[in-house]
């Protein structure tokens, strides 16, 4: 006998389920059919099928859920089988036998990050004790090794304690076949991990720095892009650069420091007047290089160093300060329940070499006049709120904005603007380039975007946290809570 590890099928018209095996007790391999199975005598392995594993596979399908159980008249296959995007990933002993199967495949036309798995089943007669929670994990560690942020499986309600046991969650019942099922989903916490990790320390860290009105920004601006200077029409930034990426890559680092410096004052609607530097450097080699970076930078946007601090023979070392001027800042903090979030980014360009998946480069492309352009989006648009998309990535910054807002934030994932060569989990959670959310009532109008492209891609709710809108209609939670702890601004 065989079971069917069936995702997303009631939706696709596909008839999948588990066999009709007695109530199994939790290190019952569910799959093997047999109540004491023994494990495989050398191991095996758990690896992408090629054409011949893949007919070997569903050949075995066929034996098990058509022929022995009956489940399907004729043939179990289906349109995933013909969907060149499907994965098989199949259990192999050292001499090649093999142990048992499962699929893989996007859930929507164009993949978006929704996953589902489907035609689990293992050889009966075979020594197969633990392959098919085997195969279970492995579908869900290729899943996320493939950039998926929504991966689910609808099982016989029998084998809901043995995925639960696994890590998967429940979300609800329903029937296939007029069998009990329940709908299942593995979770992905991609989004959250990067959030926490890059901004959920900030309001611990920074609680020394607090006790003035004017700390961090001040009422109406506290944890912003760029902090106004009180009794004027100033506005700071100020950001570093890690050490590694100073030592592997020192011009792109001296680019890199002005271009996340003046996207901060762009999102306040500021327009930048100048930088202040400060650079050490072990070797004379590595400071000029990160100084022709930085003077490169300077030239396209028009934006002079006017002075810093430079030290030699010392661990690498990189921050820039910035100023801009205007007498009405955009806070982060501005969204209101009901506003549309849009997303207005740069698209051209591509990963930078040695970055890929973290760092997108289109700024590098860009003329003088299209960078400054690009800068001055938000001050001609004026919108409730804005953020530039920082190393939290695009749904850890919108959780940023809303959560200085006092809400929460729904991202519509079809309709969020990206690159074709980027996944979308790739997108949400990289360094972007020029990439800035706004939020205003439905409608607001916008100033030209220039060379990026600027779309409406969520809406700002009173629920907090960032929740994910699938084409379905669901929704997943990509962050449960606060990013950063720092609180309405």
């Amino acid at each position: 006998m065989g079971t069917d590890f069936d995702t997303g099928t009631v939706r696709d018209g596909w008839t999948d389920q588990f066999a009709t095996a007695p109530t199994p007790s939790l290190d019952y391999c569910v799959l093997s059919g047999h109540r004491e199975p023994a494990e495989p005598p050398s191991g095996y392995l758990i690896a992408p099928a090629d054409d011949r594993r893949l007919a070997q596979y569903r050949a075995m399908r066929r034996e098990n859920f058509v022929i022995e159980q009956g489940l399907f008249a004729g043939s179990d296959s289906d349109d995933s089988d013909d969907d060149p995007r499907t994965t098989v990933l199949v259990a192999l002993t050292p001499d090649g036998v093999l142990l048992g199967g499962v699929r893989l495949a996007p859930a929507t036309p164009v993949d978006i990050g929704w996953w589902t798995g489907s035609r689990l089943v293992v050889d009966c007669r075979l020594r197969t004790k633990g392959v098919g929670q085997a195969l279970v994990r492995a579908a869900c560690a290729f899943a996320e090794n493939s950039q998926v942020l929504r991966f689910e499986a609808t099982v016989q309600a029998r084998y809901e304690r043995m995925f639960a046991g696994l890590g998967w969650i429940r979300l609800g019942e329903c029937v296939v076949g007029q069998t009990d099922h329940v709908r299942m989903r593995w979770p992905i916490d991609r989004v959250e991990r990067l959030a926490h990790a890059t901004k959920g320390m900030l309001a611990a860290a920074l609680a020394p720095l607090r006790g003035d009105a004017m700390a961090l920004g001040g009422s109406g601006f506290r944890g912003d892009d760029g902090a106004p200077v009180p009794g004027s029409d100033l506005v700071a930034a100020c950001d570093a650069i890690i050490p590694s990426m100073v030592e592997r890559d020192p011009e792109w680092a001296g680019w890199c420091a002005a271009l996340v410096n003046l996207n901060d004052l762009a999102a306040m609607g500021a327009r930048p007047v100048g930088m202040l530097d400060a650079v050490g450097a072990p070797t004379r080699s590595l400071l000029t290089r990160v100084l022709r970076g930085l003077g490169r930078a300077s030239e396209m946007w028009g934006v002079p160093v006017l002075g810093g601090h430079t030290q030699l023979g010392v661990p690498a070392a990189l921050s820039v300060t910035a100023l801009g001027r205007t007498a009405h800042p955009v806070p982060g903090g501005g969204g209101r329940v009901g506003d549309d979030v849009r997303l207005t980014a740069d698209l051209g360009g591509g990963w930078r070499a040695g970055y890929t998946g973290r760092q997108w480069d289109s700024s590098s492309y860009r003329t003088g006049a299209e960078l400054r352009r690009l800068g001055d989006f938000v001050a001609r648009t004026r919108p409730h709120a804005a953020k530039d998309v920082s190393m939290a990535g695009l749904a850890g910054t919108a959780g940023m904005l809303a959560e200085a807002s006092g809400v929460g934030v729904e991202l519509d994932v079809s309709r969020i603007p990206r690159p074709s060569e980027t996944t979308v989990a790739e997108w949400i959670t990289c360094f972007p380039g020029f990439a800035m959310i706004t939020t205003d009532r439905p409608g607001a109008p916008i100033a030209p975007a220039g060379p990026a492209t600027s779309a409406v891609c969520g809406v700002l709710t009173s629920t907090p946290g960032v929740t994910l809108r699938w084409p379905d209609g669901t929704t997943t939670v990509a962050v449960p809570d606060a990013v950063t702890g720092l609180g309405e601004s």
